[in-house]
């Protein structure tokens, strides 16, 4: 049983709990290499097709590295393989991550909502890659994920002076797609990933790697070009033809994932 996280599977959807509230969900290398080996197992599962992370209290969806294990002699600032949460660094998942965002996102902790598909966040969340003030960088992939996904003024407003963010105003820079009370928050990101449920899984993975390898190339031409191994397993798929079967059919697709 996972010492640092709560893991919850229902149907096809699983439910990843960080669980060190008293330490404001904050990850030391334990924690780090607990969470990776999580998500190595959601990716791996072909049962799983959404995963949403969440933080355990109302306090905290993480505050981020934990600096007193840091300080206490307990370890640098270890990455593993699979990055901050074993997500900053997850390159090959293309299975959607929705993030549900509690209060405290920071460093971090922000660093693995930036890197999750969709964020939803509570009323009360803040957001803040505040390293520069302890002496620190935002290495996890805050530098690089955030001017990708705000205005490149409004990411270096917050990268070069570690200031917070409330959830309005993320709402409002772009990088949260929705903001509910705290007691709607996962009901909100269930809704969320029940409306990616009803599309085919291999179109959404087809879609995310997508978008997310067209991104590393300069001009929309070459993106269209591109080669995806999840388009190719798409278009050989039962799925791919479930979808127009049914529509003709006037019912609801029976998606196999395969």
């Amino acid at each position: 049983m996972p010492e640092f996280c709560n893991v919850e599977k229902d149907g096809r959807i699983l439910t990843v709990t960080i669980n060190r509230p008293e330490l404001m969900n904050a990850l030391h290398p334990p924690a780090n290499a607990e969470l990776g080996s999580v998500f190595d197992d959601f990716c791996a599962d072909p049962e799983l097709w959404i995963a949403i992370i969440t933080g355990a209290g109302d306090r905290a969806f993480s505050a981020g590295n934990d600096l007193k294990h840091t300080a206490s002699g307990g370890g640098g600032l270890e990455m593993m393989p699979r990055g901050f949460g074993g997500l900053t660094s997850r390159y090959d998942n293309d299975k959607p991550v929705i993030a549900a965002v509690n209060g405290v996102a920071m460093g971090g902790g922000f660093e693995i909502a930036l890197a999750c598909d969709l964020i939803i966040a509570s009323d009360n969340a803040v957001f803040a890659l505040p390293e520069p003030r302890v002496g620190l960088a935002a290495l996890a992939g805050g530098m690089h994920r955030l001017p990708r996904q705000i205005p490149l003024k409004q990411a270096m407003g917050m990268l070069l002076t570690g200031r917070r963010v409330s959830a309005q105003e993320a709402m409002e820079l772009g990088f949260v797609n929705e903001v509910v009370p705290r007691a709607d928050l996962l009901a909100a990101a269930r809704r969320w990933a029940d409306q990616i449920l009803e599309c085919s899984p291999l179109s959404v993975r087809a879609t995310k790697q997508s978008v997310m390898d067209g991104l590393k190339v300069p001009s929309v031409e070459e993106a269209m070009d591109g080669r995806y191994d999840s388009v190719r397993r798409l278009m050989k798929s039962e799925d791919f033809i479930e979808g127009p079967r049914a529509f003709a059919q006037k019912r609801k697709p029976e998606w196999k994932g395969r």
